[in-house]
């Protein structure tokens, strides 16, 4: 299973993969045993938000980045959009990574921010995406506090997700698009939007 990418698109995401392969040793940007198969477990993975969104102008803050996964997936697919791109990673050598991925890609309105999610300033995003994360009752105060009012979030939950949703449903108001994942059964990728405490 893999999707339909511009050629210039795919070079980047090749790229990515070797850059992915060549620091992996030195930082655990993602699980060695994932490795062999780094292209459907977390590329294609992550290439699936973009059949569910085409982002405007804008800020698209991707939380807790780690390797890049999504948020320089996305930013990869998405590099012809005027939508400005923000990895916010509080692990130093991981935000190194992914500055050095962001040059060598040549993402010019991609940038990083080493900061816990919770110290940083409010960021009024257009858009918002995580994977593998936290739970959805601990992401959502982030989506409070970071999601522009008429933002939305572009959320990768595993097969817990149901049982999340009625975690989080306890202490939050918002709306809900869910989408199943096409290269892992029974996760799901969810649309969240027009966020309220109860």
């Amino acid at each position: 299973m893999s999707f339909n990418v511009s050629r210039e698109t795919e070079q980047r995401l090749q790229l990515y993969e070797a850059l992915i392969r060549r620091w992996n040793p030195r930082i655990n940007l993602v699980a060695p045993s994932t490795l062999p198969d780094l292209r459907q477990r977390h590329i294609e993975d992550c290439l699936q938000i973009a059949r569910h969104v085409t982002p405007d102008d804008g800020l698209w803050v991707d939380l807790g980045s780690g390797g890049g996964l999504p948020g320089l997936i996305l930013a990869i697919a998405f590099a012809d959009r005027p939508t400005r791109f923000l990895m916010v990673e509080s692990d130093q050598r991981k935000a190194a990574f992914l500055r050095s991925a962001i040059r060598e890609l040549d993402l010019p309105r991609s940038s990083v921010l080493s900061s816990r999610i919770e110290a940083a300033d409010p960021l009024k995003a257009a858009y918002i995406s995580a994977r593998a994360l936290a739970p959805l009752a601990r992401l959502m105060p982030y989506l409070g506090k970071h999601l522009a009012d008429d933002g939305q979030a572009w959320l990768m939950k595993g097969e817990r997700w149901q049982t999340e949703l009625d975690e989080a449903r306890q202490a939050w108001r918002f709306a809900l698009e869910s989408h199943d994942s096409i290269t892992q059964p029974g996760a799901a990728i969810l649309k969240i939007s027009e966020v309220s405490h109860v």
